[in-house]
């Protein structure tokens, strides 16, 4: 495999990784809140952020190179990436609203 397959293969699983790791935590948020535990609820959602964040550092770095006119190879591996990342998005913006869900029905 050549050094420019290597790079990409090293964005895509990077992408794939922290998108996984986002959804994981706010998993991990969801639960903390059906245990009224909800500062660790918020910190899951922190380290989801994160993740997110270590992210979209990676696709800031494609977008750079693609503006600069170095072309970014799209392949099916890219997309699912992309994808997996996209997914673990919405699903961290819809666990904040669960977590504060749970806290009204909580403080009743």
């Amino acid at each position: 495999m050549g050094e420019k397959k290597e790079e990409i293969m090293e964005v895509i699983m990077a992408l794939i990784m922290h998108g996984g790791d986002a959804r994981s935590s706010a998993m991990e948020a969801i639960h903390a809140a059906k245990n009224n535990d909800f500062d660790l609820a918020n910190e899951k959602l922190r380290n989801s952020d994160q993740a997110i964040s270590e992210a979209h550092k990676v696709q800031t770095n494609l977008l750079t190179q693609e503006a600069s006119g170095e072309s970014v190879e799209l392949n099916l591996l890219m997309v699912h990436a992309q994808d997996h990342l996209m997914s673990a998005m919405t699903y961290r913006d819809l666990v904040e609203e669960m977590v504060e869900l749970y806290l009204r029905v909580g403080a009743r």
